[in-house]
């Protein structure tokens, strides 16, 4: 035996009251139930006044379960207010303080007083992108400007600077320069100086010393080497002269020797006052006498060929002290003011 299904409840009727109630005992006459009103622009008359509201595009957000108004948009989106889009330039929206809808839809003709603004984002944050672009690009500019005056103020230092190292440099080389011209110029002077002087003690000189004797040839100097003499080299100066010229005292002295003297011939040995002793050898005849004193120039003897010798000469010798070594006469000669 089949059994019938249960019969469907019935639909939710808005009239009907339920019989349970929220938080009271009895039924509240401010309670509703209401029907959802839907207001179209039919029913709604649009809001007179001064400041009108573009159609809405595009989505937002509803406040509450209130419709605020036909065409009005009202987004708000991260702390930031968005402007109705209409396809021209932002302007500025102002809404009035809408306490309730029904104030919306009063039937009276009069315009509702204008309300304070209650945005004007749209326009005032163009102008302030515009004035604050414009204040970074003048910042940008400032700081631009700010080093390029400091590069070209640091250049200036450093072309100032250079430009003071150059003078200073070509200061100290220019000092430097007429420094060396100044001792160059002294030294010059000092020793023009003593060339002078030495000129005057050679010549005071001169006038105390002669040459030995005259109308001679020089034919050996000191040092040369050769098999003509015992020691391997020559140890005096010769001076070839025709036999009998005379033979004259180069300086003031004594005569500590004279007679032969083997290889030298005959020999008169004239010692100074400085103790430098003069050998005047090969003498062909001797003037003198050991002990005396003679003069400068007073003649001591003749120019022979005695002793060892190839030809008629004076062999002068210089022993500085009495040495046994002997010293360069031509050099001798020369630190007197003579010139053989």
């Amino acid at each position: 035996m089949a059994s019938n299904p249960p019969a469907p409840e019935a639909p939710f009727v808005p009239g009907q009251r339920s019989p349970e109630t929220f938080g009271f005992g009895t039924y509240r006459t401010d309670e509703g139930p209401w029907e959802e009103w839907n207001p179209t622009a039919e029913s709604v008359r649009p809001v007179r006044g001064k400041h009108r509201v573009a159609k809405q595009r595009g989505g937002g957000f509803a406040r509450s379960s209130t419709v605020l108004g036909v065409g009005v948009i009202a987004a708000v989106s991260a702390g930031g207010m968005a402007s109705a889009n209409t396809g021209k330039a932002p302007v500025s929206i102002s809404m009035p303080d809408l306490p309730s809808v029904g104030g919306l839809l009063t039937e009276d003709d009069a315009p509702p007083e204008p309300a304070p603004a209650l945005s004007s984002f749209g326009t005032e944050s163009d102008d302030t992108a515009q004035g604050g672009a414009a204040d970074a690009g003048e910042a940008l500019r400032s700081r631009i400007m700010a080093q390029a005056e400091s590069q070209q103020t640091q250049i200036e230092a450093k072309a100032k600077v250079a430009a003071a190292k150059a003078e200073a440099a070509a200061t100290a080389k220019a000092e430097k320069e007429a420094k060396a011209k100044a001792a160059a110029a002294k030294e010059k002077a000092e020793a023009e100086a003593k060339k002078k002087a030495e000129a005057a003690r050679l010549a005071e000189l001169a006038k105390q010393y002669t040459l030995p004797t005259s109308s001679y040839t020089i034919t050996s100097t000191f040092g040369q080497a050769g098999s003509l003499w015992s020691s391997g080299y020559h140890t005096g100066l010769d001076f070839a002269a025709p036999t009998g010229t005379l033979i004259k005292a180069v300086h003031s002295g004594t005569v500590t020797e004279a007679g032969w003297a083997g290889s030298y011939g005959y020999r008169t040995i004239l010692t100074l006052d400085d103790g430098t002793e003069l050998w005047f050898c090969h003498q062909s005849s001797i003037s003198v006498s050991v002990g005396q004193k003679v003069g400068t120039g007073d003649v001591i003897g003749r120019v022979g060929a005695t002793g060892n010798v190839t030809g008629a000469h004076l062999h002068l010798e210089v022993h500085p002290n009495g040495s046994a070594d002997g010293i360069d006469p031509m050099s001798w000669l020369r630190s007197k003011g003579l010139n053989p």
